[in-house]
């Protein structure tokens, strides 16, 4: 795993660490430091926290065969989470951002196979929930 993080994909880990964080410990307030993507960061993790089961059943009906929440990482579930809730919802970011962002920002946290793995589920959903 590598743990050079590029300061474009910082939000995204920042995001994905504190979702873990709040599943973690839900009853603790989520903290947001002062920073330039502070507003970004903040919206992606209350919007996926709050529409965790239509991003779920999305991913469900879309790509059951190809994924089984059942035996998947926690840490792969909350990428894949945050990612389809820019997709689905951020319409004013690139798909292919989304997903290159998210990849990026993976390589903190996961084994280069879990990378292939996410790159392949979130390019099939981004075909099917966004057409841009």
């Amino acid at each position: 795993m590598s743990q050079k993080v590029d300061k474009k994909s910082l939000p995204r880990v920042k995001i994905i660490q504190k979702i873990y964080g709040s599943l973690l410990n839900p009853e603790e307030k989520i903290i947001y430091p002062k920073s330039q993507y502070r507003k970004y960061i903040k919206d992606i993790v209350s919007g996926t926290l709050e529409r965790i089961e239509l991003i779920e059943e999305t991913i469900t009906n879309n790509i059951n065969q190809d994924i089984d929440f059942n035996r998947t990482d926690k840490l792969l579930k909350i990428i894949l989470f945050s990612a389809v809730f820019e997709l689905m919802f951020k319409h004013n970011i690139p798909k292919n951002v989304v997903i290159s962002e998210y990849l990026r920002a993976a390589e903190f946290f996961l084994e280069k196979s879990q990378i292939g793995y996410l790159n392949a589920i979130l390019d099939k959903i981004a075909n099917l929930v966004r057409k841009d």
